[in-house]
């Protein structure tokens, strides 16, 4: 199965794409269009109109690398949110990859105590 580590900041490009782009066209869209650095470390996600396919693109200290998940009967539940580009954990994402539908997932909040009693 296939891992991004825990610590990468993941963005996630709501519109679809033509998915001809290559490396160098995702590269160019993270760039003017999402208004990030293609070289941090982070991991970039698009997807087809259909939402059969999504493709990961990330530089890896020396190189881009492009990732493509096809999926042939089922498609992504791409989350339903206004921004242009949505800020992900790599959990997130890899639900996502898992066809979970990030906008059904409700998570308890995050409490801050300063008691126990």
């Amino acid at each position: 199965m296939f891992r991004l580590a825990d610590n990468l900041r993941v963005y996630l490009h709501r519109d679809p794409i033509d998915f001809r782009a290559g490396i160098n066209g995702l590269a160019i869209l993270v760039e003017q269009n999402m208004g990030h650095n293609p070289f941090e470390r982070a991991v970039f996600a698009f997807c087809n109109r259909r939402r059969t396919r999504m493709k990961l693109l990330f530089f890896d200290r020396s190189g881009f690398v492009l990732v493509l998940k096809a999926l042939s009967e089922d498609r992504f539940r791409w989350p339903r949110r206004e921004e242009k580009v949505m800020a992900l954990d790599t959990e997130q994402l890899h639900w996502l990859l898992d066809g979970i539908d990030l906008d059904a997932m409700v998570r308890h909040p995050v409490r801050q105590y300063e008691h126990v009693g």
